[in-house]
């Protein structure tokens, strides 16, 4: 007889159907609302981002089902070239039917955080490619959104947040698996495994699996004997939640240790999100004060060089701001949307206007034999002025020079699209000229072959002029 498959659980109970999708209804609305507005939506691409196992990709795959569509999934660690990406999900979001259906398509780009690895040769610009030529809907998920690398993707995608599963969704979840299987659950083990999870479904699963499959039975002796310890890193949005509803010092101390987040990456997420955790202006007054004083802990330690104030540092920015609540306790276990630092992002802009300045002060100093720092000092007022008072005569420098779309908006501020038109006008009029110069240049060349020169002089001259024709 032979012997049976074993299909693991996390495919066998993998939701078919957006009722069996467990919370977030949130996300569930925003999803549906902009595929029933689709192609007629601000950004062609959603962006799901949340922590692992919370659900991102099975419910797309529970929307296509329920909705009808057909469903081309990638997972972008898998296909990281950027031929593979052009080759499968450009195809397929521009041609109309890729199976000949006739059902509506929707593609699902997985796990685009998996793609930011320098082996990724044009996977990234591959993606970007896709959503801007795109007939179809698509839809990426990332753990992390906030990768430097994505951040063109960022712009071009509307984000929808996933929330991290609760405790009591994940009890409903492995409780219905135990029935279907016919095991017998101690209440405690369940408890284990999911503390064990962080809100992993995926995680929780698994270890169910590994712990109940062939046994007949879930128990806590034999989890605790079975599952390794799992060593996981939070990332910004786990390291928030985690920190602002810790009780006890050393569970906000833990935080800090498990986090992805350095010091002063920390303290930019406290610094703009305490405000939308603690809503008493007593507890948010304390818990600034106590990274005000850890700021000013990191501060000393950069002049001095000294170490031992870091252990001050942390206890202030973990335990000060997670025991900051003292009015408003309830407020440590509200869920809250966190934002992102407002400052990284002004730092990025700042940084790429900053890289634009540069660029376009070493193509005046080449033109000009000047060096750079001259022609920001002085070149670059001059010419910003010419591109808002002129716009024509701007058009002709910046094609002179040989400008980027990017310098243009730098020098030109709201003239931008005025200055592109004239410059789009003076491109084609160049084009034009030099077609008709090489259409002469061709119809010379035909006349003098035509023409017989009498003495070398004449053959030294025809020559001399065909050289000149072909140059």
């Amino acid at each position: 007889m032979p012997q049976q498959i074993k299909v693991p659980w996390i495919i066998k109970y993998r939701p078919k159907k957006l009722e069996d999708v467990i919370n977030q209804e949130d996300a569930k609305s925003k999803i549906l609302e902009w595929l029933k507005k689709w192609p007629s939506v601000t950004k062609k691409a959603l962006l799901l981002y949340g922590p692992p196992g919370c659900g991102k990709t099975s419910l797309v795959e529970a929307i296509a089902n329920d909705l009808g569509f057909e469903l081309l999934e990638m997972n972008a660690s898998d296909f990281r070239r950027k031929e593979d990406i052009e080759r499968i999900a450009v195809r397929a979001s521009t041609v109309q039917s890729l199976f000949a259906s006739g059902k509506k398509k929707l593609i699902l780009l997985d796990e685009v955080d998996g793609v930011a690895n320098k082996e990724d040769v044009g996977g990234l610009e591959a993606i970007e490619l896709l959503i801007k030529v795109t007939k179809v809907p698509v839809i990426m998920t990332a753990n992390n959104p906030w990768d430097q690398k994505l951040r063109a993707l960022r712009d071009l995608a509307e984000f929808v947040q996933f929330k991290k599963l609760e405790k009591r969704d994940l009890m409903k979840l492995m409780q219905r698996i135990c029935n279907a299987e016919n095991l017998l659950c101690e209440a405690e083990a369940l408890e284990y495994i999911i503390m064990r999870a962080e809100g992993d479904a995926r995680a929780a699963i698994n270890d169910l699996q590994a712990v109940g499959e062939g046994f007949g039975e879930v128990t806590l002796e034999r989890a605790k004997l079975l599952l390794r310890p799992r060593d996981k890193e939070k990332d910004p949005f786990e390291t928030l939640k985690s920190l602002f509803s810790s009780r006890y010092a050393w569970q906000a101390r833990n935080v800090l240790s498990q986090s992805q987040l350095d010091y002063e990456q920390l303290k930019l997420w406290l610094e703009e999100n305490i405000p939308y955790q603690y809503t008493d202006i007593e507890d948010i007054f304390r818990a600034y004060e106590a990274l005000s004083k850890a700021d000013i802990y990191l501060s000393r330690i950069v002049k001095s060089g000294d170490w031992d104030l870091l252990a001050y540092a942390t206890d202030l920015m973990s335990a000060g701001v997670a025991l900051a609540a003292i009015n408003n306790p309830r407020d440590k276990d509200k869920w809250t949307k966190y934002s992102f630092p407002q400052r990284i992002s002004m730092m990025a802009k700042f940084k790429e206007a900053r890289s634009i300045r540069e660029d376009l002060a070493s193509i005046l100093a080449k033109h000009l034999h000047i060096s750079t720092s001259t022609a920001k000092s002085d070149v670059l007022p001059i010419l910003k002025a010419i591109f808002v008072s002129n716009p024509e005569y701007a058009a002709k420098i910046a094609l002179g020079l040989g400008l980027s779309e990017k310098m243009i908006e730098m020098l030109a501020g709201p003239n931008k699209q005025l200055v592109l038109n004239y410059y789009k006008r003076f491109e084609g009029l160049l084009k034009k000229k030099a077609v008709e110069a090489l259409a002469e240049a061709k119809a010379l060349k035909q006349e003098l072959k035509k023409e017989k020169p009498e003495g070398e002089k004449g053959k030294k001259e025809t020559k001399d002029i065909l050289s000149f024709t072909k140059k």
